[in-house]
């Protein structure tokens, strides 16, 4: 890998992470960086060098360190004692348990939703699906990529649970990573008509049918990985 290849984050995403009110430099840099892993942007090995980073946010190396330290924390990074830092690549093991993980808080989540759904809520996820369908039929794979995991994320924001929305936006960039390593090359994606289904569900109010469509959904993004390595 080239010097020239160690970061490929874009600038825009760097100035709009900065443009986030009430944040810190260093969760500006964590910001943009998980976003930028989210997108595929930065791939799974990369190695992020520190004073480039300094030098696009305009930061001391002292905050890069930090944010670093951060995401590793997140298992987003790993750091390497006199090698410096590299983009996590997730193991076949740590793939399952991230899903598992995500199949029992989500459907607990819908579950929730439904039980506090209303016309408001609606038209914010119907507002979100609208975008999706416009993404997924575009060229811009950065937006297509983030509107789907914003879906998931956006729930936990309408619960007005910003630990489960962090959680999520969390499990969610660790998901683009393993799914960057193991997604097969003939999968096809069918997560926005899921998350139709999904969003009907929680209109119609039926919890049951909500938490299945969910678990089933996240069921089928882990069959299209090649986990038998």
């Amino acid at each position: 890998m080239t010097s020239a290849q160690m970061l490929s984050f874009p600038t825009k995403r760097m100035h709009a992470a900065r443009a986030d009110k009430g944040l810190t430099s260093t969760d500006h840099i964590v910001q943009a960086l998980s976003r930028a892993i989210i997108d595929h942007e930065l791939q799974a090995g990369e190695k992020l060098k520190e004073q480039r980073i300094a030098d696009q946010f305009g930061v001391s190396r002292t905050l890069v360190r930090q944010a670093l330290y951060q995401m590793s924390q997140k298992h987003l990074i790993r750091i390497e004692q006199a090698r410096g830092a590299f983009v996590a690549t997730p193991s076949i093991k740590e793939a399952r348990e991230v899903f598992g993980v995500r199949m029992a808080l989500e459907a607990a989540m819908v579950d929730s939703l439904v039980a506090n759904i209303n016309a408001h809520k609606i038209k914010t996820l119907r507002a979100h699906i609208k975008a999706e369908a416009t993404a997924v039929h575009s060229a811009d794979a950065s937006n297509r990529i983030e509107l789907l995991g914003d879906f998931h994320v956006l729930m936990a924001e309408l619960l007005d649970n910003d630990v489960l929305a962090q959680l999520l936006q969390d499990l969610i960039s660790r998901c683009a990573l393993i799914t960057l390593l193991y997604q097969s090359k003939n999968a096809a994606s069918h997560s926005h008509d899921e998350h139709v289904g999904i969003l009907q569900a929680i209109v119609d109010k039926d919890a049951s049918k909500a938490k299945k469509l969910m678990q089933s959904h996240l069921q089928s993004v882990l069959a299209s990985l090649d986990l038998n390595g």
